[in-house]
């Protein structure tokens, strides 16, 4: 049994390691997951003239692994980082926004990777992927002139009272 068996699926938000195992595994699981999601979206969204166009409730919950698994599923890169925090990869990072319910998603490398020249049009695949999976992306500018996105739930998909 692998380690993702075990433990059940987790989306990469490149803050952790590169997922183990074959490509072709980590692929389908992908695939499986996004598909789940989409089906989810039309069993809860009812209410919508596009349920697969609007995130579900449960996406309200956990922002993070949704906007994580929407941007693995479209073939976009995340970075990574080995056991002592070092990154290893270029690619997205997705981390809680700071308002409840938004995410904050940045491109990072390795130092030298070129990361910081890559990251606009990155972003922006990374903004439009966002967009079409129902989700608000904008582009910010931050400390030392780095760009990153503030993800967060369109007005129509509120997050659920009391949970």
């Amino acid at each position: 049994m692998s380690a993702e068996e075990e433990t059940g699926f987790e989306p990469a938000t490149g803050e952790g390691p590169s997922p183990p195992g074959p490509a072709e595994r980590r692929a389908a699981a992908v695939r499986t997951a996004f598909a789940g999601m989409v089906q989810i979206r039309r069993l809860t969204n009812t209410g919508h003239a596009a349920p697969e166009a609007v995130p579900a409730p449960w996406e309200l919950h956990r922002p993070v692994r949704a906007v994580a698994l929407a941007l693995e599923a479209s073939g976009l890169s995340a970075s990574a980082v080995d056991a002592s925090g070092r990154r290893t990869a270029t690619g997205y990072r997705v981390e809680a926004g700071t308002a409840s319910g938004t995410v904050r998603v940045e491109w990072l490398g390795p130092p030298g990777s070129g990361a910081a020249h890559e990251e606009d049009g990155e972003l922006t695949r990374c903004a439009a992927v966002l967009r079409e999976s129902g989700w608000i992306a904008l582009l910010y500018r931050g400390p030392r002139r780095r760009r990153f996105l503030e993800v967060e739930p369109p007005a129509g998909a509120r997050r659920p009272e009391g949970r």
